[in-house]
């Protein structure tokens, strides 16, 4: 999957952060040290790491993802990457 979003709360930057959805690529979840959780009362599944989002993004770029953009929404930060497919 060459796209990816990455999320955490603004007061958490330290992690945890958001890495995937149930939907993600397994290997770069596990790559990443990942695990999935499904919150109670959601009917979804995310993948969670408790690395910040700095380290998460240095990982990423080792194995080919780039930072397309970043914002802010509420109390939540998000960066969209993605990765060229050969």
């Amino acid at each position: 999957m060459p796209y990816m979003l990455i999320s955490t709360q603004i007061r958490l930057e330290n992690g945890p952060t958001n890495v995937g959805d149930e939907f993600s690529d397994p290997a770069v979840m596990n790559y990443l040290g990942a695990r999935k959780t499904t919150m109670l009362g959601n009917n979804f599944s995310e993948y969670h790491v408790d690395d910040p989002p700095r380290l998460v993004l240095d990982k990423l770029e080792k194995i080919g993802f780039r930072v397309l953009t970043m914002t802010g929404v509420g109390q939540t930060l998000v960066w969209c990457l993605h990765k060229e497919t050969e």
